[in-house]
């Protein structure tokens, strides 16, 4: 079940949906921030993209390199999606992982599924060094265009070296 029907559940009647002229009537929901994304709508700076799973740096990153690993489809909660899509994500998730480690030169990568602020399964990975870099009060709300630009280039190459 999508996410819009599954919140609004219990709210949706046949009669406040709204009707095309014919009078048939329509449930649009709308895409979510990440499949804009995927779908080249938004902006954004890839370091990895495969048939099932797209890997690009946050707009508000914990640590430089700070990445999020996405599936393709819309699935919101990580405990519904299916168990062979669920290893591919987090086979990439290590693959970045071991990227930024390398780019960053941390020992160590910080693994997050939070799923509280865009209904659409991602999973943080980024350099870290201190338990500290786990916080989402402490993200770089405003990095620097070049910054980001540096970080996207360090991670590709970095990939490009793990073959």
């Amino acid at each position: 079940m999508c996410w819009l029907a599954r919140r609004n559940a219990g709210t949706l009647t046949r009669a406040s949906l709204p009707t095309n002229n014919g009078g048939a009537h329509m449930l649009t929901v709308m895409a979510t921030v990440f499949t804009k994304i995927i779908n080249g709508e938004l902006p954004a700076r890839f370091v990895y993209e495969d048939d099932e799973t797209v890997a690009f740096l946050t707009i508000e990153p914990m640590t430089q390199g700070h990445t999020l690993v996405v599936p393709r489809a819309e699935i919101d909660h990580w405990q519904e999606v299916d168990s062979a899509l669920f290893g591919r994500i987090m086979a990439v998730a290590q693959l970045i992982g071991k990227a930024v480690c390398r780019a960053f030169g941390t020992e160590r990568a910080g693994v997050i599924i939070a799923g509280l602020e865009v209904p659409h399964l991602h999973v943080h990975v980024f350099p870290t060094r201190h338990l500290s870099d786990f916080g989402f009060a402490n993200v770089d709300r405003h990095p620097s265009p070049e910054s980001l630009d540096e970080a996207q280039t360090k991670i590709k190459a970095a990939l490009a070296e793990l073959g």
